[in-house]
């Protein structure tokens, strides 16, 4: 159809103009005027083909409904993104709309990078959780707003689960019980019940806040002892050693892709995920995979929440703080613009938005769906955005697990040198 040939020109040629500016740099915030007099904005995002057909598509109708602003709209994948907005952003470059992860907010926000979008009329905010909103305010100000939630998951093979004569995963159901399901799994199964979530700081924030505690304190401390991560890792290393968890040798070959998980290469019956990156099981578990709810504390707290999947914020130097904030609004609130981009970024965060959307999603997006309805009511607010040293921690968090897991430190050893590391890394 001409329609689509028109959208795939665009798209291609967006691609293209990202790797140029790759090589090249962009332009300034700092008020670009593109032909006609018309604002430009650079609105920039990672992802992958489907999502960039729906972004253009999305933004084809926001340049239709406000004929004086074009935009610009370079995307990359995650990695590659991420590192190009950290120069842009070093340089004092950063684009006027852009999309955030929630470990960038903390960085970008105290670094000067984020406009307070809590200041922009233009931007509603009113059919948005206020728990989620919340998530993108650093020492009082609104400096990004989420776009989408997700919420973790026991993803898992329903088929051998069930072969297994083990009872299904409930609504409710505790660490304990998670673990007592895993040993019985490992003995019916010959293979692991899942794969060992020693190794996860997300598996290990949803058992701290089980028990009434935090990865972080509100004033970006951590929010737990060593004695806390001790237990957590004599736990998941005591069913690692009665097989019940998956071995070091396969924990280890974890590189964030579902394809390397044990539960993906065949080799165990479940998994810890996000909701909807677990769409990845689609190819690999032969009957497609089921969520089922994280284990909660053994009084029944809930750890887990609903989280952002992503944010979107402008630059606090952009030269059109009134357009970016219309841009946002746009992609957060519009119907139609929520009907092209579907779940593509996760289920919208926009409640009223979200009801009408729901009905019509399909295959793996109304799992998601679903799954998120389920829990609705019985979560408790998510965090605040984690202070920025988060991300080097995470892989120490990894490191320090390893050395428990290949028996080269006992897990308090390896807790007390992890919350060492860490304070220091919070107060740099």
């Amino acid at each position: 159809m001409p329609g689509d040939r028109t959208m795939k020109s665009r798209t291609a040629a967006v691609v293209l103009a990202f790797c140029a500016t790759l090589a090249a740099g962009c332009s300034g915030s700092g008020g670009s005027s593109g032909t006609g007099g018309k604002v430009v904005l650079r609105y920039t995002w990672w992802g992958n083909p489907d999502r960039a057909a729906r972004t253009e598509q999305a933004v084809s109708l926001f340049e239709k409904k406000h004929p004086g602003i074009q935009v610009q709209t370079p995307f990359a994948g995650y990695d590659a993104y991420k590192q190009k907005l950290a120069t842009q952003a070093a340089g004092g470059d950063a684009p006027d709309v852009m999309q955030l992860d929630y470990r960038m907010i903390d960085q970008y926000a105290s670094g000067g990078v984020l406009l307070d979008l809590g200041k922009r009329t233009a931007l509603r905010t009113d059919d948005i959780d206020a728990g989620l909103l919340a998530t993108g305010v650093v020492d009082g100000k609104q400096y990004a707003v989420p776009q989408a939630r997700g919420t973790e998951t026991v993803v898992y093979d329903a088929k051998q689960w069930k072969a297994a004569g083990v009872a299904p995963p409930a609504k409710g159901w505790t660490w304990d019980e998670w673990a007592d399901a895993m040993r019985a799994l490992a003995k019916k199964s010959h293979k692991p019940g899942a794969t060992d979530p020693g190794q996860s700081e997300d598996a290990f924030e949803v058992w701290l806040r089980g028990r009434g505690k935090a990865l972080y304190t509100k004033d970006r401390r951590l929010g737990f002892t060593a004695d806390d991560l001790a237990r957590w890792w004599t736990f998941t290393d005591g069913l690692r050693r009665e097989g019940a968890v998956s071995p070091a040798e396969q924990t280890t070959q974890l590189d964030g892709s579902v394809e390397n998980t044990p539960l993906g290469r065949g080799k165990a019956v479940s998994d810890f995920n996000w909701d909807a990156p677990s769409s990845g099981y689609l190819a690999l578990v032969p009957d497609g995979p089921t969520l089922a709810p994280m284990p909660s504390g053994a009084d029944g707290t809930p750890g887990q929440y609903f989280k952002p999947s992503m944010f979107m914020g402008a630059a606090a130097d952009t030269g059109h703080p009134d357009q970016a904030a219309q841009l946002i609004d746009f992609m957060l609130n519009d119907p139609e613009a929520a009907a092209v981009l579907g779940a593509t970024r996760g289920i919208p965060v926009n409640e009223s938005i979200r009801k009408d959307l729901t009905p019509d999603l399909k295959d793996f997006d109304k799992t998601v769906a679903d799954f998120q309805s389920s829990l609705e009511g019985s979560l408790n607010a998510p965090p605040q955005a984690p202070p920025s040293g988060d991300n080097a921690l995470q892989t120490t968090f990894q490191r320090d697990y390893d050395q428990v897991s290949f028996e080269r430190m006992s897990p308090r050893e390896a807790a007390r040198n992890y919350v060492t590391e860490a304070k220091a890394e919070l107060r740099s």
